[in-house]
C-alpha cells in the first residue's frame, strides 16, 4: 500500500494533509462549476450510499473528513458505535455527466461530481466492516507477497421497458443475439453508458450484445482490483440513470426471466509482480495452456473454495436460478479453456503476447458486492498458492451431459444448488470468512440467513398453478 492509503492520526481522518493538493482539486471542482459533491460508500451488500454536501464544504471534508450516523446503515455499527468519519479518497473524483440535468433550473449549469470515500472509526482506524475495507486488506496480504491484483470483469444487465400488467420485458424491437449489430434504441443507450462512463474515468474496453433480448454487456479494462470495485458501483448506478433518462429499466438481477440465459459478471484475474510489472501466471515454456506454476496453485486454490465463495459471489436467491445446466452457466467444479461450461477458463493469450494471459472466474454475478467479491476470490487462489495446491486436470468436454457415476470417477464436484447451501459451504470455509472478516461474515450470515429463510416460507406462483390442480 502506498502512504496515501494508510490510516493516518485521528484529528486528520481523510490523510489530505497536502494543502497544494487541497487547493488544486477545489480550483478543478470550481473550473467544472461542480455545486454539489457525493460522498460515496457501500453498505455490506454492495449498494451505493452518500452524502451530499455543497462543494463549499469540500475543503474542509478534505481536511476533516465528514461525520455520519454508522447505525442508519444496516451491518455497519452497533448503537454504541454510531458515529464515523468518511475519509474521501481524492482519486476517486469524478462529475457524473448524466446529473447535470436533474439539478433543476435554479442550478442550470451546475455540475454534480462524487468521491468514494473509505469508513473511519472515531479513533480514526478503518471500520472493519467498511467492504472496501475487506478488499484493502485482501490486496495489503497480495503486497505483501510482492504482487498486485489486477481483475477485468465482464458485466451484463438486461434494459427493459414498462410491459404494463405483464411487467417489464425486453424492448419490443430488440431482436439481437451474441455480438448482434443491432439497431434497436437500447444499442444506443449502451453507447452512450460507455461514453459517461469514460468521462467518469472508467475504462471500457468493449460493449456488445449479449445471448437474450435486451441483455447487454460491457468489459472493463484490466486494473487494479480496487479501482475496478469503485467502477462496478459506479457503472451499477449510472447505467440504471441513464437508463431511466431513457424511459427504460436497467436491471443487475442474475435470472430475470425464465428459460433465457442469466447474466454473469464473469472475472478476468492477473497477479502482476510489483517488481518488474510482469504476469505471475503466464510461462510461454508450458505450451498447453500457457500457465505457470504459481497460476496452478492459485486456480486450485479458488477451485477448493468455490463452494465457500459461492455465497459472496453469487449473493441472491435468484443467484442460483442462474446456475443451472443448459445456459452457459457454470454448476460444476473444474477448468478448461475453451469449455463455457467451467467455472475458471484460461482463455488463450493475445498471439505473441504471452503476458496478456488471464485466469477467468465465472460464478460470479452482477448483484455481487465489488469488494467482497474480488477479496474472496484473491484470498482463495493466495490460499492455494500458499499450500501449493495441486491443480487437477483440464475438462474440456460437455460437463451438462456427464453422467454422475463419469463426474465422480474424474472427481469433479458441483457448486451449490441454492443460496441456503452457499451459506453453509461458506460456513465451513475459513479461509473466506477470514478474508470477510468476523464482522461482516456475521453480518452477511445474519442477513442472507434470514433472506433464505422469507424465500423458503413464501408460497409462489408456481407452486399455486402446478399443485393446486391437482391436491
Amino acid at each position: 500500500m502506498s502512504d496515501s492509503r494508510r490510516d493516518t492520526h485521528p484529528s486528520s481522518p481523510t490523510g489530505v494533509n497536502n494543502q497544494a493538493a487541497i487547493s488544486r482539486l477545489l480550483e478543478h471542482t470550481e473550473s467544472l462549476n461542480v455545486r454539489f459533491l457525493n460522498l460515496e460508500f457501500t453498505d455490506v451488500v454492495g449498494l451505493a450510499k452518500s452524502v451530499t454536501i455543497p462543494v463549499e464544504q469540500l475543503g474542509d471534508c478534505l481536511a476533516n473528513g465528514k461525520w455520519f450516523d454508522g447505525s442508519a446503515i444496516e451491518g455497519f455499527a452497533r448503537v454504541a458505535e454510531t458515529d464515523m468519519f468518511l475519509r474521501p479518497d481524492p482519486a476517486t473524483f469524478a462529475v457524473a455527466p448524466w446529473r447535470a440535468d436533474m439539478l433543476g433550473d435554479d442550478l442550470a449549469g451546475g455540475a454534480m461530481a462524487r468521491m468514494i470515500c473509505d469508513v473511519l472509526m472515531p479513533t480514526g482506524e478503518r471500520f472493519e466492516g467498511d467492504p472496501r475495507a475487506v478488499l484493502y486488506a485482501a490486496l495489503a496480504e497480495a503486497a505483501a507477497l510482492g504482487y498486485r491484483y489486477i481483475v477485468s470483469p465482464e458485466l451484463e444487465f438486461f434494459l427493459l421497458h414498462d410491459g404494463g400488467e405483464s411487467g417489464p420485458e425486453p424492448l419490443l424491437h430488440d431482436r439481437g443475439g451474441y455480438f448482434d449489430l443491432s439497431t434497436d434504441p437500447a444499442a444506443d443507450v449502451r453507447r452512450e453508458i460507455c461514453a459517461e462512463l469514460a468521462r467518469m474515468g472508467i475504462g471500457i474496453e468493449s460493449s456488445h450484445h449479449e445471448v437474450a433480448a435486451g441483455q447487454h454487456e460491457i468489459d472493463f479494462i484490466p486494473d487494479d482490483a480496487l479501482r475496478i470495485a469503485d467502477a462496478v458501483v459506479t457503472a451499477r448506478y449510472t447505467i440504471k440513470a441513464i437508463a431511466q433518462r431513457h424511459g427504460l429499466l436497467a436491471t443487475f438481477l442474475p435470472k430475470p426471466f425464465y428459460a433465457i440465459n442469466g447474466s454473469g459478471m464473469h472475472t478476468h484475474q492477473m497477479l502482476v509482480r510489483q517488481n518488474d510489472g510482469s504476469n505471475a501466471f503466464a510461462d510461454v515454456t508450458n505450451t498447453g495452456y500457457g500457465l505457470s506454476t504459481l497460476g496452478q496453485h492459485f486456480i486450485a486454490g479458488q477451485l477448493e473454495h468455490a463452494p465457500g465463495m459461492c455465497a459472496v459471489v453469487a449473493p441472491l436467491v435468484n443467484s442460483y436460478k442462474r446456475l443451472v445446466p443448459g445456459f452457459e452457466a457454470p454448476v460444476m467444479i473444474s477448468w478448461g479453456r475453451v469449455n463455457r461450461e467451467a467455472l475458471v477458463r484460461v482463455p488463450r493469450a493475445t498471439p505473441g503476447q504471452p503476458e496478456t494471459l488471464r485466469v477467468e472466474l465465472r460464478s460470479p454475478d452482477p448483484s455481487c458486492n465489488p469488494y467482497l467479491a474480488f477479496a474472496v476470490m484473491l484470498r482463495a487462489g493466495l490460499d492455494g498458492i500458499a499450500r501449493e495446491l495441486p491443480l487437477a486436470p483440464p475438462v474440456e468436454e460437455g460437463l451438462y451431459t456427464l453422467e454422475e457415476s463419469a463426474r465422480l470417477r474424474k472427481g469433479i464436484a458441483v457448486l451449490p444448488a441454492t443460496l441456503g447451501e452457499a451459506l453453509a459451504a461458506l460456513a465451513e470455509d475459513d479461509v473466506v470468512r477470514m478474508a470477510l472478516g468476523p464482522l461482516v461474515a456475521a453480518w452477511f450470515d445474519e442477513a442472507k440467513g434470514q433472506e433464505w429463510q422469507e424465500y423458503r416460507r413464501q408460497v409462489h406462483a408456481w407452486e399455486l398453478s402446478k399443485y393446486l390442480p391437482l391436491f
